[in-house]
């Protein structure tokens, strides 16, 4: 009697570059039919800063001083917001269900969508941050792309976080709440109100472990020093590193619901 042995199958790599790409692809795609999203990822911020800079138009050197803040700040929300509602729709509509039960690793997928997420986030950091600069005149000592380089990572941050809540969502609705659990601390305690030093010190220790207190200060080190300064490289470093630790946890979370 002969015994035949059927070979387990083999589980997906963690990472394919064309895995990624066909999965940041069909989310672009899928997005560019949404064009309300569209809109509310590139126009928001820049009509955002547009008031700000005329709501102290008879003190321009108050929005200089809140104004690159504010475009790091800015990108981070609304990447939040609209990657949290939209990953969260792909997971009740069945969707990620049906892609894990594919040959598709984790790591494939949360690439995936990042790229896709991230990609926006580059055209919409650059038309904030030209905005601000070019049309707006914000005075800014360094230069313009390091504000671009601290706004685009400030939006990929945006991006891994709203990846991981969705996790923890039940509706859309619960997705929208929390927001004020982890973005407004973040924007009570980042600097932007009051420096972080002068808080009392157990806000102040808080404030040191949360990553949009160092997209702020990165951005207010371009506005103060006309080079790199090595509290800026260490600064996006954090933001960076955050962003990425975020989607690691992002990648743990996606399991299959059913059996």
């Amino acid at each position: 009697m002969t015994t035949t042995f059927t070979p387990a199958p083999t589980r997906p790599r963690a990472l394919t570059p064309s895995r990624t790409t066909a999965t940041a692809t069909r989310v672009l795609r899928q997005l560019t039919h949404d064009p309300r999203t569209i809109a509310l990822l590139m126009l928001i911020p820049c009509v955002m800063l547009f008031l700000l800079r005329y709501v102290f138009d008879g003190s321009p050197r108050t929005f200089d001083g809140i104004g690159a803040s504010l475009l790091g700040i800015f990108p981070l929300i609304t990447m939040f917001l609209v990657t949290s509602i939209a990953t969260l729709r792909e997971r009740t509509s069945g969707t990620l269900e049906r892609l894990l039960a594919m040959p598709l690793g984790k790591g494939d997928l949360i690439a995936g969508y990042a790229l896709a997420f991230g990609t926006l986030a580059i055209i919409q950091s650059a038309l904030a941050t030209g905005l601000a600069v070019w049309f707006l005149d914000l005075d800014v000592t360094g230069s313009p792309w390091l504000l671009l380089l601290v706004a685009l990572l400030d939006a990929l941050l945006g991006t891994a976080l709203g990846l991981f809540v969705s996790a923890f969502a039940a509706s859309e609705f619960q997705a929208v709440q929390f927001m004020p659990a982890v973005i407004f601390p973040q924007l009570l305690l980042c600097g932007l109100f009051t420096p972080r030093d002068t808080m009392h010190p157990a806000l102040e220790a808080i404030s040191d472990v949360l990553p949009m207190s160092y997209a702020v200060d990165g951005m207010n080190e371009v506005l103060r020093h006309t080079d790199m300064t090595a509290t800026f490289v260490r600064d996006t470093l954090i933001v960076a590193g955050c962003a990425l630790l975020v989607l690691a946890l992002g990648a743990a979370t996606l399991r299959r619901r059913t059996a």
